[in-house]
């Protein structure tokens, strides 16, 4: 355990919280995750307990400890967005449970505020699309159907919040009921260019302002914990006490990725490889709407003056791979990819479109299928597999395309993290067919780490982004780090990608529903 100082950052995700401890160079040096449960009550419906979130948080930062706590000198909180909690402020029990981001309970709601003709004030003000995906509905529904909640929140006796929200009132025993720009901006009530709760936009959801957190900048004092030594000696024997340690840090987790990946000029983007693939492009002090399908967000940002975004989102990434593992079980793990991609020259024509749910950002096309297309009687295994890892960089340059002609900014670098990074051959297919550098950093958890620069930053440890950056170039030259930290470059010419992405356009337009 480091006994110099170091940043706390809680990673709270949609399957598990994840701690991490930071030191002054930007290395992560411990780690901690705990799942916990997804509840299923209904189809469409998804749930979270909210105490067994703060349980598996409590059990991730223990995790990063022996006996004794290294100097931590601030706490920084990143989380899995628009999940929706609502809870008792006396008590601070929740009155049910968290409807998670994924929960389509509310989509007939959407459509009926649709059909009334609201849909474009609400892009105007939100940047984003009517849809259940979002907090105000998942609010408007507790409130409508838990016996005296309505009232309740029109008293002010209940507290609405998103992940980042109850981990704060949780980490401060009640104390402080808050949130950042980056998580407000995903609740479907927070007007991006005003920076406030918008009336209108309450009074179209039906939402009490009383319920509503302050809202502050990513980087700010949002208070400070008060974990009790007594609960860690009863719990997990440790002498451990974090009193005192101020929350300096708050973002959604892709803004988080954003910041961690220091994407804080116009023009850097990035994307974060899961079992979808999520893109952000800084625009800096521009609001730029589009009719693409991209989202208009808040970035990160160091004070009042907003930071915006484009943020698109590919459905299927990750999951292909699981479906080649799991579904039609070619492969026996996702390593193996890799290797048997780089033993063939190219796909022999073979395009896996992996459209199961329909395609996003920017065809949205929800009736859209899955298909694979080109083959042959001489196709192959080793086709399919790598025709399937190129189809998640062929969706994320659709996406890079669309953020270059909409914000006509110049783009010349992807910076990448998330768990499917770490496949080489994916990552220069990237570079080949974006035709600029992709930059995997040292660290590939830059959502935990954009949460602890924020509190590194606002606490201090770091005097600016300047610093941060060094750290990373640092990094990615240090020999420890060879394996993980690399910059991949095109190695094909411009007629040959031009070639590679026409017959991809064709290849996605054979499975789209008109």
């Amino acid at each position: 355990m480091p006994n110099t100082a170091c940043i706390l950052a809680i990673d709270q995700g949609t399957t598990g919280t994840t701690a991490l401890l930071v030191d002054v160079a930007g290395n992560i040096v411990a780690r901690g995750y705990q799942e916990f449960t997804q509840y299923y009550p209904h189809p469409g419906w998804v749930e979270h307990a909210p105490e067994e979130i703060w349980n598996a948080t409590r059990q991730a930062i223990d995790a990063l400890f022996g006996e004794t706590v290294p100097n931590i000198i601030a706490l920084g909180i990143t989380n899995q967005r628009e999940t929706t909690l609502i809870w008792d402020r006396q008590t601070g029990k929740p009155v049910y449970p968290a409807i998670v981001w994924q929960c389509r309970r509310t989509a007939d709601r959407c459509t009926s505020l649709e059909k009334q003709g609201v849909a474009g004030e609400i892009k105007t003000k939100t940047g984003l699309v009517l849809d259940a995906y979002f907090s105000a509905t998942k609010i408007a529904w507790i409130l409508d159907n838990v016996n005296g909640a309505r009232g309740q929140a029109e008293r002010g006796e209940l507290a609405f919040g998103t992940v980042d929200t109850w981990l704060l009132w949780k980490l401060t025993d009640g104390a402080v009921h808050k949130t950042d720009y980056t998580n407000a901006a995903r609740t479907l009530l927070f007007n991006i260019n005003t920076l406030s709760w918008d009336d209108t936009l309450l009074e179209i959801f039906n939402v009490p302002k009383a319920i509503l957190p302050e809202v502050y900048p990513s980087a700010n004092n949002f208070g400070t914990a008060s974990f009790y030594r007594n609960f860690w000696l009863e719990t997990f024997g440790k002498n451990i006490c974090l009193d005192g340690i101020p929350i300096a840090g708050i973002a959604g987790d892709q803004q988080a990725a954003l910041f961690g990946q220091l994407c804080t000029e116009p023009g850097m983007v990035k994307n974060t490889y899961g079992t979808g693939c999520f893109l952000m492009l800084n625009t800096g002090a521009e609001k730029i709407e589009t009719e693409t399908g991209l989202l208009t967000t808040l970035a990160c940002s160091l004070d009042e003056t907003p930071v915006y975004a484009l943020e698109g989102s590919v459905f299927v990434a990750g999951a292909a791979v699981q479906w080649l593992r799991d579904g039609i079980q070619i492969i026996e793990n996702a390593a193996e990819t890799e290797a048997i991609a780089s033993s063939i020259p190219d796909s022999g024509g073979v395009f896996v479109v992996p459209a199961f749910t329909g395609l996003g950002a920017p065809y949205w096309d929800a009736d859209a299928r899955g298909a694979i297309l080109g083959l042959t009687r001489g196709s192959t295994r080793a086709q399919v597999i790598r025709a399937t890892l190129e189809s998640i960089a062929y969706q994320s340059a659709d996406v890079v395309t669309a953020m270059v002609a909409a914000a006509d900014l110049r783009i010349d670098r992807l910076r990448v993290d998330g768990g499917a990074t770490v496949n080489d051959f994916l990552m220069q297919f990237q570079a080949d067919i974006l035709g600029i550098d992709v930059e995997r950093p040292a660290h590939i958890e830059s959502t935990g780490l954009g949460a602890a620069y924020l509190a590194g930053i606002t606490a201090g440890m770091w005097n600016d982004i300047a610093e941060l950056e060094a750290y990373r170039s640092a990094q990615a030259t240090s020999a420890d780090e060879v394996s993980t930290g690399r910059v991949f470059s095109p190695e094909i010419d411009r007629n040959e990608r031009h070639q590679k992405l026409s017959q991809w356009k064709k290849a996605v337009q054979r499975v789209m529903s008109c």
